[in-house]
């Protein structure tokens, strides 16, 4: 989802009035995490699949990329969706890691 609406934010930062650096940056920063989600769920789907993969802490620490995301938007953006769904996988997630191989 994320990624898809980088056509429409690659057109406001060209027509705004950004020096290009800004611009630019902003661009890299919307794909940087798209990419950092991408490379997330892939991890989190891995260790559902395969729980030996990696040990609790690992998966609490990790868990600890949407949670702080999560936190970075609603100091910036203010509550929206995307934010609510980060905090509910940070916090499920790290859960599941604090939990991990204790059930």
């Amino acid at each position: 989802m994320h990624t898809l609406a980088f056509p429409r934010t690659m057109t406001a930062a060209t027509a705004s009035n950004l020096p290009v650096f800004f611009s630019q940056s902003l661009k890299a920063l919307w794909l940087i995490d798209s990419v950092t989600l991408i490379v997330l769920g892939v991890v989190f789907a891995l260790v559902a699949v395969r729980p030996a993969l990696a040990a609790g802490i690992v998966v609490a620490l990790v868990a600890l990329v949407p949670l702080g995301t999560a936190i970075l938007l609603y100091t910036f953006l203010g509550w929206f969706i995307p934010a609510h769904l980060l905090l509910l996988a940070g916090a499920l997630s790290f859960a599941a890691g604090v939990l991990h191989g204790n059930v």
